[in-house]
């Protein structure tokens, strides 16, 4: 059975919506080796409607040149959990799954390793139903005081820290696992 590996960059606080809070932050040197080593393994995409829609006009024209994450983004295949999305038109290698539906879920990471990141509202649901194998947080060392929280409307979600490192930049990178 594949995994489910999600990225998530989030505040002090546990805000994710509006990652503009990252910019002044910058990309620390290691940070791309921690992406790398859960992002190589996967051969999908799993999304929440707004972050394809977010995400589909900025990946889908960016090159290698551009960003060394651009051929993964561009080339692997994405699927998008969305009860309202008719199509995935517009970003190479895109399709809609539906809405979300566990069952749908374990059967695509059967044979897969799965990326997520983003996708606040699919995140919870698949932390609800305990799906998700590797939670990464990248913690930037801001407390906003707004915005949707990852960790809203959840609660007893046991979790193993696995891993944890500390970039120049003050971000913190905390690897879980389920505990269960």
């Amino acid at each position: 059975m594949g995994k489910i590996h999600v990225h998530e960059f989030i505040t002090l606080d546990g805000s994710y919506e509006d990652p503009s809070f990252t910019m002044p932050y910058g990309f620390a040197d290691g940070m791309g080796e921690v992406l790398n080593s859960f992002m190589s393994s996967c051969t999908g995409i799993l999304l929440g409607r707004n972050t394809f829609e977010m995400f589909a006009p900025a990946w889908s024209t960016r090159t290698a040149a551009d960003d060394p994450g651009a051929p993964f983004f561009n080339d692997t295949t994405k699927y998008v959990v969305s009860s309202t999305l008719e199509s995935a038109e517009g970003w190479q290698n895109s399709e809609v799954l539906g809405p979300y539906d566990a069952d749908r879920i374990r059967e695509l990471k059967q044979d897969r390793d799965l990326y997520i990141s983003g996708s606040g509202t699919l995140v919870r649901a698949l932390l609800r139903d305990k799906l998700i194998d590797e939670l990464h947080l990248l913690v930037y060392p801001v407390v906003l005081g707004s915005g949707a929280r990852l960790f809203d409307g959840l609660a007893d979600i046991p979790l193993t820290l696995v891993d944890s490192d500390v970039f120049d930049n003050g971000v913190v990178h905390l690897s879980y696992g389920s505990a269960g």
